[in-house]
């Protein structure tokens, strides 16, 4: 396993980062343990999780189960960086959502209590609040870190300019701030290269992309199509309707380079230089060992400038609309 540091700060994170997301309500609990020790065995200490998966009906689930794995002992929580996230709505009870100062406290200590530790690595903000000013949430972060509840703190789903904002303000402060950025970034989907990625690589951030296979799409969706191993449904289909022809270049290009498309895609996205470590979000043992073996994989230079010509990109961002 290759390592790196996250964003600008000292902390050392795997290259791949197990997302959780699945365990629950997709993969049972006992599959998700089997997932978790084998991912920690192949060098993976970055795990990342929110306070709202699980699903409707039971929130909190997938953040109890990594709560029960690690209450198993044998440093399972020491060996984990831990990244959670809040903001979306738990209950329909008033201040169960966004970023109040209030809400910070009672989610970050809900965590605490599910996830059976007594601090969190990376604390991220799952969206960025529009009415909660960053002077009440730089407060309340500073003191969860003061009690030492949490190290880090990072964002998810924000735009360039909110990360500027969120910076400035972390600086007025002499507050560190956020070390880290987790958006939707793969092939097919680069609208962070136009201000999110200039941003975070301006203010020190390391970019978590989530998605990585686009819902599968860039998981040799075509073939598995033909050869009757899966039928595409949902946004997936909707993506592979709007791109079919970039998909069937995109795997007869990686049948080219004699690898599956979805090593392809991951490893794509390693080569990035904003991009810290890849979210990965296995529903079984096979995906795991999948993206453990992609994260080997070296893509030459002629190779890369391929996979642009046939996935365009915005490479004179943040100036992109100008040029």
């Amino acid at each position: 396993m290759r390592y790196t540091h996250l964003g600008r700060s000292g902390l050392t994170i795997s290259r791949l980062c197990l997302g959780t997301m699945n365990f629950g309500q997709q993969t049972e609990e006992t599959q998700a343990f089997a997932i978790m020790d084998t991912a920690q065995a192949a060098g993976i200490n970055f795990f990342d999780t929110a306070n709202v998966y699980g699903g409707s009906s039971h929130r909190g689930w997938t953040e109890e189960i990594l709560g029960r794995w690690f209450a198993q002992g044998a440093e399972r929580r020491e060996r984990t960086v831990l990244a959670t996230k809040l903001y979306g709505t738990m209950t329909d009870k008033p201040n169960e959502s966004k970023l109040s100062a209030l809400h910070i406290r009672r989610a970050l200590d809900a965590s605490l209590k599910r996830l059976q530790t007594d601090y969190i690595d990376l604390y991220q903000f799952h969206h960025v609040d529009r009415n909660t000013p960053w002077e009440e949430i730089w407060q309340a972060i500073e003191v969860a870190v003061q009690q030492g509840k949490i190290l880090y703190t990072g964002s998810s789903n924000f735009a360039g300019w909110h990360i500027a904002r969120a910076q400035e303000s972390a600086a007025r402060r002499n507050y560190n701030g956020l070390i880290s950025e987790q958006s939707i970034y793969n092939l097919l989907t680069r609208d962070v290269e136009l201000e999110v990625i200039p941003a975070a690589q301006q203010y020190g951030l390391g970019i978590l992309p989530w998605s990585p296979l686009h819902g599968g799409v860039l998981g040799g969706v075509l073939k598995q199509e033909r050869d009757g191993v899966r039928r595409t449904t949902g946004r997936a289909l909707e993506a592979l309707k709007a791109h079919q022809k970039q998909i069937r270049r995109y795997e007869d290009f990686a049948e080219e380079l004699g690898h599956e498309p979805a090593d392809v895609a991951l490893a794509w996205l390693l080569h990035q230089p904003a991009v810290s470590a890849a979210i990965v979000g296995p529903r079984t043992l096979e995906q795991l060992h999948g993206a453990i073996r992609a994260h080997k994989l070296k893509l030459d230079a002629g190779a890369l400038k391929r996979l642009d010509e046939i996935f365009p990109g915005h490479r004179t961002a943040p100036e992109d609309y100008a040029w």
